[in-house]
């Protein structure tokens, strides 16, 4: 259980707020996870606390997944506050005073989330200093941490200004999501997989991520950012640190940081030959987007993780806007065992290595795909596979969604699932090379997997998405 906490919530009107963070909240208070909590909300909307209760009613109405009861209403709306952000720094600590006296006790947290956009943080925080509101609380902050190197140091020194570190939490939703923390338990757990998990048995590794959704409104932020400062830094690299980290000491926050941070240091900077940047056909013509643009709404690319455990074994990032469908996976290919005792017409070899494949979606999945032999007479071999959803389970009840899980983790002063200084820092040096001399920006057509360079990058093997078997449903 956490500490009695009061959050504040800047952007409190905005999209995330209304998509994720108050049905979050409500969805945390009701499980009594956060059952000592009061909300105070602020924005750029000049609106009354009464308005502010009816748009989150809404919101939850509109977005939860989950069943909303009068009674938790009746309860949950109490604890939401409102101030404008023109009522400045001093309304804003009156109303989180006003909240405190409420709690039981006299330890009560403050949780500042800064749902806002990147360059309305500095502001955001100068307001939290101004309004006094520093001691005994933590920060939740958006991506993304910096737009390169230069910028990322200045932000971290800014940020370091008013907040030590250990009061920081950068936010990457990709880690809250149970299938991604289910890598360490699937690695470190299990004696079939953590002996083989390194270059004398993985071939390459695939993490993918396409999106159907186009910008829905957020031109104005994605023209100065692209597909690689906006998800590849801050998302893709996460899970990548995941996936290739050696055994912590324990399961604990400062020991999981520093083999994920090792991890960054092990990575060679980003060669913008082994990279492919694409653009959407018809997103010069999106509104605010300028007619010639080159900002990037795709990319892929290959790099190195330069130490024993992965030395030589390639590790390929794709996602984009405007895909042919969403997914979220991580496929790890094992090399393949010699096959000269097999007949040729076998078909063994014929559908590609083995893999094991993690879905990151909101429904987690995990499958491994192995050869095996038709019954009857002969060699006869085709692709199996062998598959977990965690839909088919008892646990599925408990879930919780990624925010929701980052929001109570940070709470509890839980650093596991988030970003340090000094990660986003070295991400943001091996990223330079990229960022210094990008390749062209090749078009692709709305609904495909991007630009055919995609398969000159990856060659000899072959992008896992599409599929060439669907995800067997639950029966």
């Amino acid at each position: 259980m956490a500490a009695p906490l009061t959050v504040i919530l800047f952007g409190a009107t905005g999209d995330l707020s209304k998509r994720k963070l108050i049905p979050g909240l409500l969805h945390l208070f009701q499980s009594r996870l956060l059952d000592d909590m009061r909300v105070v909300g602020t924005s750029l909307d000049d609106i009354s606390v009464d308005a502010f209760r009816d748009l989150a009613l809404v919101a939850i109405r509109e977005h939860s997944t989950r069943t909303l009861k009068d009674e938790d209403w009746a309860e949950f709306s109490k604890r939401l506050d409102y101030v404008p952000l023109s009522a400045g720094p001093q309304a804003l600590k009156d109303a989180v005073l006003r909240a405190e006296e409420e709690l039981p006790g006299d330890n009560e947290l403050r949780l500042h989330y800064l749902s806002v956009p990147p360059k309305a943080a500095l502001a955001a925080v100068g307001m939290i200093r101004d309004a006094g509101l520093v001691e005994r609380s933590r920060i939740i902050m958006e991506k993304p941490f910096g737009t390169d190197y230069a910028s990322s140091r200045k932000l971290n020194s800014q940020l370091h200004e008013v907040f030590d570190e250990e009061q920081i939490f950068r936010i990457d939703h990709f880690l809250g999501k149970e299938a991604a923390q289910n890598i360490l338990a699937f690695r470190f757990a299990n004696g079939l997989f953590e002996p083989i998990w390194h270059r004398n048995h993985i071939d390459h590794v695939q993490i993918d991520v396409p999106e159907t959704l186009g910008l829905t409104q957020r031109a104005d932020f994605y023209e100065h950012t692209g597909a690689y400062r906006d998800m590849v830094v801050t998302h893709l690299f996460q899970v990548l640190a995941f996936t290739a980290m050696e055994p912590p000491t324990a399961l604990e926050p400062a020991a999981i940081n520093r083999e994920k941070t090792k991890v960054f240091r092990s990575m060679m900077p980003v060669e913008p030959a082994n990279v492919v940047r694409g653009q959407y056909q018809g997103y010069r013509l999106e509104p605010g987007v300028a007619a010639d643009s080159e900002t990037e709404t795709f990319v892929a690319l290959k790099c190195f993780v330069d130490n024993w455990r992965w030395a030589g074994v390639p590790f390929f990032l794709r996602t984009g806007k405007r895909m042919a469908e969403g997914a979220r996976i991580i496929s790890i290919a094992f090399k393949e065992p010699p096959r000269s005792m097999f007949p040729p017409g076998s078909g063994v070899g014929d559908h590609g290595p083995d893999h094991l494949t993690f879905d990151l979606s909101d429904q987690p999945r995990m499958s491994l795909s192995f050869y095996g032999k038709h019954p009857g007479p002969g060699y006869r071999l085709d692709k199996l596979s062998m598959q977990f959803a965690m839909s088919e389970t008892t646990w599925a009840g408990a879930l919780l969604e990624a925010y929701e899980r980052l929001i109570y983790d940070a709470t509890r002063g839980d650093s596991t699932l988030f970003t340090s200084a000094s990660g986003v820092e070295r991400l943001w040096e091996i990223s330079q090379p990229l960022i210094d001399n990008p390749p062209i920006v090749r078009p692709y057509d709305p609904g495909t997997y991007g630009p055919n360079q995609i398969h000159q990058l990856i060659a000899p093997f072959a992008w896992r998405l599409p599929f060439e078997r669907k995800w067997r449903e639950p029966s």
